[in-house]
């Protein structure tokens, strides 16, 4: 049976239709494939930082898991004042890490305390803070704690009883407002302090009072109030608010962090000793 002319016109269109798409697949763009092999390498990359998260934070070494916490905190004689706690008297390899004040309210930050899972206590004042406590809430979801710093950041060394208590009482019933918490641990600003502060932090439900054996300088680097110039088991390390030399809460956070796992050291939660 012969073909009719239209369909073998047809059947030629669609042949020759065929052919250019093959040539089009066999002469794929250049930069079309780099493209895709840019795609793929940026994939492999968030892979494995979805599998390290350390790596994202500037980490080439995850964190050692804390030791399990002592049975018992550090002892305080009943009726007496709150002990003032530079460090921690331990043998676990840890040290502990405080954050003042309240000034910054990264987000990317609270991305790091829930990825590396840092035990953080938050020493929070209130005038500092200002509107920003929902910051904070979500710090205290991912495992940071939050803790007294009082009212308005006064040096409360030389200050009547009634000023101290309010600076301190003030905080506590702002911080119990804010989450439903009464806070165990207070840090007078500055480290400042005298047997008023004691008596203050003590009826206002204060346990103990936390200063600090290690400071982070605007540089990045720790100064160290007494004894040898390194991390040791045990030590409190105090991080002030604000970014000095442009460092950001994280990029200083990612300093510390791996002068603590130079020292053999690794984090553990201060509100589990003290």
């Amino acid at each position: 049976m012969r073909t009719p002319p239209g369909t073998r016109a047809l059947a030629a269109v669609a042949l020759a239709s065929a052919l250019l798409a093959g040539c089009a697949g066999e002469t794929a763009p250049a930069a079309s494939r780099a493209g895709s092999g840019q795609e793929a390498t940026r994939s492999a990359k968030n892979a494995t930082h979805t599998a390290q998260p350390y790596r994202r934070w500037g980490l080439s070494n995850p964190l050692p898991v804390p030791p399990s916490p002592p049975a018992r905190r550090l002892p305080r004689r009943p009726g007496g004042p709150p002990p003032v706690v530079h460090r921690v008297p331990t043998r676990d390899r840890v040290v502990f890490l405080t954050y003042d004040d309240g000034a910054e309210k990264d987000p990317r930050f609270v991305d790091m305390v829930r990825e590396l899972r840092l035990p953080v206590s938050m020493f929070l004042t209130d005038s500092v803070v200002g509107p920003g406590y929902g910051h904070f809430a979500r710090l205290r979801s991912v495992g940071a704690s939050i803790q007294n710093h009082t009212l308005d950041h006064a040096a409360l060394r030389g200050l009547p009883y009634a000023g101290q208590r309010a600076e301190i009482c003030g905080q506590q019933h702002k911080l119990r407002a804010r989450f439903g918490i009464r806070p165990r641990l207070f840090r007078p600003p500055y480290g400042v302090h005298d047997a008023t502060t004691l008596r203050a932090a003590a009826d206002c439900g204060v346990t103990a009072v936390v200063l600090w054996r290690a400071a982070m300088e605007g540089d990045g680097g720790l100064t160290y109030a007494k004894g040898p110039a390194r991390l040791r088991p045990g030590d409190i390390v105090s991080v002030p608010s604000g970014e000095p030399a442009g460092l950001s809460l994280r990029e200083r956070t990612t300093r510390l962090l791996r002068e603590i796992q130079k020292r053999g050291l690794t984090v553990g939660r201060l509100e589990d000793y003290v």
